[in-house]
């Protein structure tokens, strides 16, 4: 592309990346056997709607070999011997290719058979899967990039005494592998990526998805602080909960857990009464969901009107029948949580819960590299989070008068 239509590119997608967009690496290929199926044909349609839009404006981009096509996807097998020991081979050729591997290390959807037993795959076979088609790939891709939107053994992110530090140990190996970039969503303490401080790790946000759900599906929220407030669960999500309590303008209420001699948790409340309030829990992660539903109780027996539960990622390793019940008591309202993470729990059916799609974030994020684009639109969300709080006040005024 010559200098003058290359000009012309930048400025049709300066509103998404800002002036340093550039000329695209390689035809992307995308690697998304680790994650759940319906999720990969929502990336796919998305990249390929992204980039319809481009092609629209300017016709130019047609030169890029591979720049708009019908399907991204590149097949690869990971069956596994009966032994249980894992195995990568690329079905399609990566030649050229910069190439985007998608892994989902809690996807327990997968199965394999090991020894007559047919077990699902840990996300430690995952992980090992994912070292496999990146040493599979390389020296034939032009790149290799990885999205991982749940952090593999991101819980594990400081060095308690005499353990291991297994986040930092897993960024070194897949840098080491040959990694140019690595993204994750919500990681639980960004701080991890001193690990690798000379590497590309990306940490994106997920607030404004999960708010623009939240005021979809119930739309007679009054975000004002007569009427709303933001609750954290316990002092570690209270950084997150700041956050949706600024950005919303509404107060802030917290829970501190009070450990007693027997071992058991109370928990101390410091806030506003919530007597009528609709309330908001923020949580990173709903694993069992006993510390929100602790809180839900507390709370709704001190007067709470509805009750959301917004999370990251809704994993419900137990606690599911106990949400269910909650809701069928009228504790919890409903429950928000992304699409990036193990898709094969009954989730899809509970009344109770949102899934809010975050595909077109992954399709923007991967288009956004394969131009070496600037990421600090998809990254820096505050703006977007604030117009899009503004636009529905705006609304539910209209409505009042």
């Amino acid at each position: 592309m010559d200098a003058t239509k290359s000009a012309e590119a930048n400025e049709f997608t300066y509103w998404r990346y800002g002036k340093n967009i550039m000329e695209p690496v390689a035809p992307i290929g995308i690697i998304t056997q680790q994650i759940n199926d319906r999720l990969a044909d929502d990336i796919n349609r998305n990249l390929r709607q992204l980039r319809q839009n481009y092609v629209k404006q300017h016709p130019d981009l047609w030169e890029f070999i591979g720049y708009e096509r019908k399907d991204y996807r590149m097949t690869a097998d990971l069956t596994r011997f009966n032994t249980g020991e894992g195995q990568a081979q690329l079905i399609d050729s990566v030649r050229g290719h910069d190439l985007y591997i998608i892994s989902d290390v809690l996807n327990d959807s997968i199965y394999t058979n090991r020894f007559g037993v047919t077990v699902s795959l840990s996300p430690d076979d995952h992980f090992q899967d994912l070292c496999r088609l990146i040493a599979s790939t390389h020296g034939s891709s032009t790149r290799i990039n990885v999205i991982m939107p749940f952090l593999y053994e991101g819980r594990r992110h400081m060095r308690p005494h005499q353990a291991s530090m297994d986040c930092a140990l897993m960024l070194r190996q897949l840098f080491s592998l040959g990694v140019s970039n690595f993204i994750t969503f919500d990681a639980q303490d960004s701080r991890v990526s001193n690990a690798v401080p000379r590497h590309n790790f990306e940490n994106f946000p997920t607030a404004q998805a999960i708010i623009a759900k939240l005021l979809q599906t119930i739309p007679d929220l009054r975000l004002d602080k007569d009427h709303f407030m933001v609750v954290s669960p316990a002092e570690t999500a209270i950084n997150k909960a700041i956050y949706y309590a600024a950005v919303m303008k509404v107060p802030l209420g917290t829970f501190f857990r009070v450990f007693q001699a027997d071992g058991e948790i109370d928990r101390d409340f410091f806030g506003d009464d919530v007597a009528g309030r609709d309330l908001v829990i923020i949580d990173d992660i709903l694993d069992t969901a006993d510390s929100v539903l602790s809180c839900a109780n507390y709370l709704k027996e001190r007067g709470a009107n509805r009750i959301f539960i917004l999370s990251s990622f809704a994993l419900f390793t137990s606690g599911y029948e106990s949400m269910n019940q909650a809701y069928d008591f009228g504790v919890v309202d409903k429950v928000f949580a992304t699409n990036l993470a193990r898709p094969a729990c009954p989730l899809m059916d509970a009344p109770w819960f949102e899934s809010v799609d975050m595909s077109l974030n992954i399709a923007e994020a991967i288009d956004a590299l394969n131009h070496n684009a600037s990421l600090s639109a998809l990254l820096n969300t505050d703006a977007g989070v604030v117009q899009l709080l503004e636009e529905y006040n705006s609304k539910v005024q209209a409505t009042e008068k």
